[in-house]
């Protein structure tokens, strides 16, 4: 018999950011946990091809795949619950879409046809969804639709549509997700507006096989009798997913009501193998247990602030890095989060009580004058310091400035004209870049790193993989470690020799010697001073802490 791949299709009503990607990445990692292989798809409303030209203040961090999608914050989700990689085959925008079906139509692919969103859009939506499930040989694939349902942008009827005609042909399930509120003035729960979200899933032709109820509290029997009996579910297929201290309960929580299990049954898969979650449960407890250390950790970027709100969701990934590395050394970490544009002339005074410090990635001029202090500090008062992207660009533009003394160093980025260009542009090279748009070119993915033996970076990776998994060279005194990039500007090799002359150390280059990846200060000369070229905060997962995070957290602790 042909090998058939079931799609679980997870929707949401009431409210935006409501949990239908952590809803979505838990019955996925349920369903690998009981041995079937899973593929998870996010479709998104937006016209943007991808979430790499979004201000992150404005959807939030976007995730970096290993193959150089820049997705948003569910496809981190996905990967960090699966502990799967996740690229271009498990995402899909409305953007995307328009400019496939618009090609197409432009090489006359359509064969004359007057082509409009339906069928033409949906039939690349389905053909996206199919093409996800064969290549990946998926048991299951489990597809977020973005948005809310009935919004007034309705861009996300498309994805509902071809839903609703998928399921004529092949198994599918409806899980949708929604929210009952529980005004102060009331003191109840009130299902109205979850109501309305149903009704008008069902408008489209969608009949939703289980509920998960987001609120603030788990709703009771009645209320869920309410839902059973207005949409014709039973309440056994209705679970709660109320309010909980760690994300990481969800998938746990779902389970112990018995969602995966339903879901099987739906499918009429008789043969129930054992979950094995153990692993997940021991995490889940360590991260809400007490922690026997605490550290404090200084974040200076400059995407913290929406309106009168502070946000975290610029530095998604970075949040989870440091959390997973933090759960592992048993240690809880207290945030001090520093807008380095408006907190320029006060960074000392902001920085004293951190026992590390890290600056992330980051596009353009503004900041990063604050930056650059905060990395003077560090290096000058020994203080922990690990820099991701940006964060190492500019500690190469500090050390330039006040070692080096070449006062003018500058990045190309902010100043095209300066003499001292310390970070520069390249000419493009189809082997390493991608083009982003006109003019612009970057090195999006997955790319190699050598590193030398005798420095921390060296240290850090032979620590946590053997020197095996790390294809270790004897002759050379080397290992290579793949980590993933985003970003178009480059250190400039004509300064390297300057650099290397004052015992600035390049870990890690490139497997040509032509990039430079990872830069340090010498172990006697600071404690922990390290900055990469690269993104290691998206190649950390919960039971899988990055190394690096996990010594620079040891690094604060004796801070």
């Amino acid at each position: 018999m042909a090998h058939q791949t079931k799609y679980i299709f997870v929707s949401g009503g009431v409210i935006s950011a409501l949990g239908k990607g952590i809803t979505a990445a838990s019955v996925a990692f349920l369903l690998k946990r009981r041995g079937f292989s899973v593929c998870p798809i996010k479709c998104e409303n937006n016209l943007n091809v991808d979430f790499g030209t979004i201000n992150p203040i404005e959807h939030g961090d976007p995730f970096l795949c290993f193959d150089g999608l820049e997705g948003d914050q569910d496809c981190g989700n996905y990967e960090r619950f699966l502990n799967q990689e996740i690229g271009f085959k498990n995402f899909m925008t409305m953007g995307q879409l328009y400019s496939t079906v618009i090609n197409n139509e432009r090489n006359m692919r359509y064969d004359g046809e007057d082509v409009e969103p339906i069928p033409h859009i949906v039939d690349e939506i389905l053909r996206r969804i199919r093409k996800a499930a064969k290549d990946s040989k998926a048991d299951f694939c489990v597809i977020e639709l973005g948005g809310t349902v009935g919004e007034y942008e309705n861009n996300n009827g498309l994805y509902y549509e071809a839903a609703r005609l998928l399921a004529l042909k092949e198994p599918v399930a409806h899980v949708h997700v929604t929210y009952v509120l529980e005004p102060p003035h009331i003191g109840e729960p009130k299902t109205k507006p979850a109501q309305f979200g149903l009704k008008d899933l069902m408008s489209m032709g969608v009949i939703p096989n289980f509920i998960v109820v987001r609120a603030q509290h788990p709703i009771d029997r009645q209320r869920k009798y309410k839902f059973g009996i207005k949409f014709g579910i039973e309440e056994q297929d209705i679970f709660n997913a109320e309010n909980l201290s760690d994300i990481h309960q969800v998938p746990l929580h779902l389970h112990e009501q018995g969602l995966d299990l339903r879901i099987l049954k739906h499918f009429n898969i008789k043969k129930k193998t054992n979950i094995k979650i153990d692993d997940w449960k021991k995490f889940v407890k360590k991260t809400l247990a007490k922690k026997k250390n605490t550290t404090k950790i200084a974040i200076v970027g400059k995407y913290f602030g929406t309106g009168d709100s502070q946000l975290n969701d610029s530095y998604h990934a970075l949040f989870h890095a440091i959390e997973h590395a933090a759960t592992s050394a048993d240690t809880d970490v207290e945030y001090i989060l520093v807008n380095s544009e408006k907190e320029e002339k006060t960074m000392t005074k902001k920085l004293k009580n951190a026992d590390g410090i890290i600056v992330p990635i980051g596009w353009g001029n503004r900041g990063i004058e604050g930056k650059i202090n905060a990395i003077k500090y560090a290096r000058e008062k020994k203080i922990p310091y690990l820099g991701l992207c940006y964060g190492m660009q500019l500690a190469c533009i500090e050390y330039a400035r006040n070692v080096l003394k070449l006062e003018d160093a500058q990045t190309e980025e902010v100043s095209p004209k300066a003499k001292n260009k310390i970070i520069h542009s390249i000419p493009f090279n189809e082997k390493y870049q991608t083009i982003k748009g006109e003019n612009t070119s970057m090195r999006l993915g997955t790319f190699d790193c050598v590193i030398k033996e005798g420095t921390i970076a060296f240290d850090i990776y032979t620590k946590h993989f053997s020197k095996k998994e790390l294809n270790y060279n004897a002759k050379d005194k080397t290992i290579t470690v793949g980590e993933r990039h985003r970003h178009r500007f480059e250190f400039n090799n004509e300064y390297r020799k300057l650099f290397e002359d004052s015992e600035f150390i390049f870990s890690g280059v490139s497997p040509d010697n032509f990039f430079v990846e990872m830069i340090e200060l010498p172990k006697d000369e600071h404690p922990f001073f390290v900055a990469t070229q690269a993104h290691p905060e998206y190649r950390s997962y919960p039971l899988q802490p990055h190394p690096m995070f996990i010594e620079f957290i040891k690094a604060s602790l004796k801070k």
